[in-house]
């Protein structure tokens, strides 16, 4: 049957090894660029200058009529940087501690997927093809970085990991989802947004580890320069995807 708001192509990549490389990487870079902006613009002018980025970002990609490499992956970046800023004025600004947060932006994602879910009957990526699937699946991406920069925060300064022990430990619970999925067939929707949302965490506690310095369990590398190298990775692996998946087919 015809379906005038339906689209024949996803507005969302193939999920393959690079595409969790990359996304790993965003997350890494949205961190650091998120610090940078706000120790040296101020936590004002920088969360200002996110939130512009990131609607300037999200309107590009609901203009595009289909799977566009590097307009969906600035869209991921600004959604990265501007989700650090999001849970980082909740405890910074507003007191909040990150254990709260942490649960705060759980239940909101959790809400957010039951509202995706009663409304579309799915919570497959490979749906995205109409303008309300693709609001469901932003909204839900903001929401997963959100939670996880909290839970990162979390596992490294409340409980004392430290950055280096919770990267570590993130990098063993992403490992659950793939085990879950060749092991015992579990759920494909469920092990990737469970994935999808450890990658958070474990980019973003192996890039404050590298920028931050020595007296914060640190390599000392700076925010900077940690974010300049992690967006040159990112624009050579985009690079590929624009040459390799540029068509947008599943």
């Amino acid at each position: 049957m015809y379906q005038p708001n339906r689209q024949l192509i996803s507005k969302v990549p193939e999920v393959t090894a690079l595409f969790w490389i990359t996304k790993i990487l965003t997350t890494g870079m949205g961190e650091t660029a998120s610090d940078y902006l706000a120790h040296t613009l101020g936590s004002i002018p920088a969360v200002a200058l996110g939130g512009i980025g990131l609607v300037f970002a999200l309107l590009l990609q609901f203009s595009v009529k289909r799977y566009i490499p590097w307009v969906y992956w600035l869209a991921v970046v600004m959604v990265s940087v501007f989700g650090t800023m999001a849970a980082d004025v909740l405890h910074i600004a507003l007191g909040v501690p990150y254990i709260a947060s942490t649960l705060f932006f759980t239940v909101a994602l959790g809400a957010i997927f039951f509202i995706w879910h009663k409304n579309e009957r799915t919570l497959s990526i490979h749906s995205i093809t109409n303008v309300r699937r693709e609001s469901f699946y932003w909204m839900t991406v903001l929401a997963t970085f959100a939670l996880g920069t909290a839970a990162g925060d979390m596992t490294a300064t409340t409980l004392h990991l430290g950055y280096f022990s919770s990267g570590i430990l993130f990098a063993v619970l992403i490992a659950v989802p793939a085990f879950l999925r060749w092991k015992f067939q579990a759920n494909e929707i469920f092990t990737f947004w469970f994935a999808y949302i450890i990658t958070r965490p474990l980019g973003a506690s192996f890039s404050d580890w590298a920028g931050v310095s020595p007296a914060r369990g640190g390599l000392g590398l700076g925010t900077g320069p940690v974010t300049v190298v992690l967006t040159i990775v990112i624009i050579g692996c985009v690079g590929y995807l624009s040459v390799n998946q540029g068509d947008g087919k599943k």
